[in-house]
């Protein structure tokens, strides 16, 4: 082995990478060879393959130059037609013989042997080893036909003369001109749609049909009516489109057989033309077929990709995207790999939806698909996943792949992604905006548990309403319901607002208030122009800015709303000092002011005798009752700010020192030391000082370190929490860390219960330290 080893001549010292690309010129007596790679190319019928047939552009010019020729020929064809002298006799030799000038016949001869030598040149190139296959091809047998007879007469002078069906040259030009069409998208490297070739072909076949009987009738008929091509073009397209009139027809029985076999001729090649044509524009109404360029440039379009469309998940994207004024001038366009079911197909036929959505059947995996979409010029594009799906794993799967792909097609489209499961979020960092299903219904879930009815207020926030349900029904509350529905989210900033303007330098609380006390609005949240983040509720110490952006909830936004005079509403006014019944209350503005303001009509139990009226308070009883809301300062001082952090920590000075003690013990603030998936939001919240052991976790049975079997014997202080599910997902840690924040008092903390249908899972154990 070392003497093996020691054979190896040792690389120089200053040897470098570039060296052995580029070849050290130091080494002059190396025993280095040249290898050459394709020599198989190199051999003479490879080269002419590769000329003729491989290269896209140079077989395109053969193609060309082909499809030149046979047009020529039909040209020079009809050139000695009509050159003939129609004086002649009927005698039968004119089928045969015919007067040919000699340049005529020396163009003819030059174009039969340039013809038949590309023939055998390309018969020759794509020989696979079975000659009868060359031979017997229509293509092949026409040629023969229509340039040997030329070829003979150079030989032969007295054959110069004899009649050749050159017009049948019109099939092979409609040959060549269909495999033009084909190395011209291998050339462009752009493929029209089969559509476009069948029609193409159509075309070409019902011309060289009408060509073929015109020629051939007119050379019948040398011995009857001596007709000229315009007549029997005038028959043809008399015969062929009606049933003919009789006043230009055949004498010769050969003709009239020659026109019965061209109309059952065209009975069989036609039907099959149409029925390919038919096939081919069903399947493009299935698959939708292209959206064009013109319309991707002029238009503004944006794509939804689903894997399976279904109508309440088309329906609900349809009124939301559209609920917007902004957008009723954008087309949507679907790119799905199903075919359309019966609801989907029947909603699209909709004039309000037919107009402005466009179904593709077709992957966003594959670039031609994505191309015909017109992906690199939509404005948007939206990636949804199944709601239904058994298996959420494989389909957050397919829709990550959607996602690179669209990413990778369309780099500076926008990109909206629907995800189901939290840990698969990180797969999809790249995209503008993600929502996870999961994730955000564990949350909402979790504020339901704190504040209840919180999903159905974020639900009706989010979500288009006009206000207009319910109310042709005869309970009051679902009128109520369905008119606060309409309220939703709105931004403006405050230096053009008329709601707003006014509280540029007061805090948060005082805007907030007094703009509902004014207007009816409730300001939720306000973001700083340099600053990306929204600040919801951020309190007194909060001072507005003329800069700010607003978030507030309202019926309608700002500027679609009008504003009545001071002695306008006075009128009005008069009557609102009784309310007659629940119909009176401003609902709206109820529901709009939730959590922020607090109602002054708490004394309910006052009825007059005439009926169920809820009357105002008098000045009298304003003096006795405890006020119900704290004093609402324009800036926030130092004592009113103590007093709100007295407040907000009321809870937690209620404790008993013995409490305080065992709750000490117990908990302790920080972050979770694990996170159940990459990407998750660390939370400062409650722990435990010690993890649990997994034994410990199960609530029906006794381990080592306990022998309860019940929620009953652990004796609960707080009520439980019970979470039914399936599977312990990653998803659990968004219900679970918000319910243990560090905010909520520790003797609010309720313990949390697990209903599980399959075991549970040892990853989720990573967040035990909040049990």
């Amino acid at each position: 082995m070392v003497d093996l080893e020691s054979e190896v001549p040792p690389l120089p010292p200053r040897y470098r990478f570039r060296d052995l690309l580029l070849g050290d010129q130091g080494w002059q007596n190396d025993d280095r060879v040249q290898v050459e790679f394709y020599m198989n190319e190199n051999t003479f019928k490879e080269r002419l393959k590769l000329f003729f047939i491989k290269n896209q552009r140079s077989s395109l010019r053969i193609r060309l130059f082909n499809f030149s020729l046979k047009l020529l020929s039909c040209l020079l064809y009809i050139i000695r037609v009509l050159l003939e002298n129609p004086s002649q006799g009927n005698e039968w030799s004119h089928i045969f013989w015919v007067n040919r000038s000699l340049p005529l016949w020396g163009l003819q001869v030059s174009v039969a042997l340039i013809s038949l030598f590309e023939t055998i040149l390309l018969g020759y190139l794509s020989y696979k080893g079975n000659i009868w296959e060359q031979i017997l091809r229509i293509p092949f047998i026409l040629e023969i036909i229509n340039a040997v007879p030329f070829i003979i007469s150079i030989f032969w002078p007295s054959l110069r003369n004899l009649f050749v069906p050159v017009f049948l040259n019109c099939w092979l030009a409609k040959h060549a001109l269909e495999n033009m069409i084909n190395d011209l998208h291998r050339a462009i490297q752009r493929t029209q749609s089969a559509m476009f070739n069948q029609v193409l072909i159509l075309i070409s076949t019902l011309l060289c049909l009408i060509f073929t009987c015109i020629c051939g009738i007119q050379h019948l008929e040398r011995i009857g009516k001596k007709l000229n091509l315009f007549d029997s073009l005038y028959f043809c397209i008399v015969t062929f489109s009606t049933v003919g009139f009789g006043d230009v027809t055949p004498e010769t029985w050969s003709s009239k057989l020659f026109v019965v076999a061209m109309i059952c001729v065209a009975l069989v090649v036609l039907p099959i033309q149409f029925e390919q044509l038919a096939y081919l524009w069903m399947e493009r109404q299935k698959s939708g077929g292209n959206y064009s360029r013109h319309r991707a440039q002029t238009e503004k379009h944006v794509v939804l990709c689903v894997s399976s469309l279904k109508i309440d998940l088309l329906m609900d994207f349809l009124n939301e995207f559209y609920a917007h004024p902004r957008l009723q001038d954008y087309y949507v366009v679907i790119l799905c790999p199903t075919e359309m079911d019966v609801q989907v197909r029947r909603v699209l036929q909709i004039p309000m939806w037919s107009q402005r959505v466009i179904y593709l059947q077709g992957s966003a995996l594959k670039d031609q698909d994505l191309l015909r979409a017109k992906m690199d010029d939509a404005e948007a594009c939206f990636i949804l996943s199944s709601r239904c799906e058994v298996d959420r794993t494989s389909s957050d799967h397919q829709t990550i792949l959607r996602a690179w792909a669209v990413k990778d097609f369309a780099p500076n489209c926008p990109l909206y992604v629907q995800i189901l499961k939290p840990e698969n979020k990180f797969h999809i960092k790249f995209a503008d905006h993600v929502v996870c299903e999961e994730e955000f219904k564990y949350a909402m879930l979790a504020l339901n548990c704190i504040c209840p009815a919180t999903s159905t207020l974020i639900t009706l926030l989010v979500h288009t309403s006009r206000g207009q349900e319910g109310q042709q029904s005869p309970e009051q509350w679902q009128k109520m319901y369905g008119r606060c529905s309409g309220n939703e989210v709105y931004h403006i900033v405050l230096e053009e607002s008329t709601f707003f303007a006014e509280y540029e330098g007061k805090s948060f609380t005082y805007a907030s208030f007094h703009a509902h006390k004014k207007f009816g609005v409730c300001l939720i949240g306000v973001r700083r122009e340099d600053n990306k983040n929204i600040l919801l509720n951020p309190g007194p110490r909060y001072i507005m800015n003329s800069t700010d952006i607003c978030f507030y909830i309202n019926i309608t936004k700002e500027e679609n709303s009008a504003f009545k005079n001071q002695d306008q509403q006075r009128k009005s006014n008069v009557s609102r000092s009784f309310y007659h019944g629940p119909s009176r209350l401003p609902v709206h503005s109820i529901i709009a002011s939730m959590g922020t303001v607090a109602i002054d009509l708490q004394d309910t139990s006052c009825r007059s005798a005439s009926g169920p009226t809820l009357s105002l308070p008098t000045e009298g009883s304003k003096e006795i009752r405890r006020p119900s809301i704290a004093p609402v300062l324009e800036v926030a001082d130092t004592s009113s700010i103590q007093t709100c952090d007295l407040l907000s920590d009321q809870s937690e000075d209620e404790t008993t020192p013995d409490e305080e003690m065992s709750s000490n013990l117990e908990y302790a603030k920080g972050y979770p030391p694990y996170s159940p998936y990459i990407g998750s939001s660390p939370t400062f919240c409650h722990l435990l000082h010690e993890k649990v052991p997994f034994c410990c976790l199960r609530l029906d049975k006794s381990c080592q370190h306990n022998y309860y079997e019940d929620a009953k014997a652990y004796g609960f202080k707080n009520k439980l929490i019970i979470v039914a599910a399936e599977t312990a997902g990653n998803g659990l840690y968004n219900f679970i860390v918000p319910l243990r924040a560090y905010y909520r008092p520790k003797k609010e903390l309720n313990p949390i219960v697990l209903l599980l249908d399959n075991p549970f899972s040892h990853k989720i154990s990573a967040t035990d330290h909040c049990s």
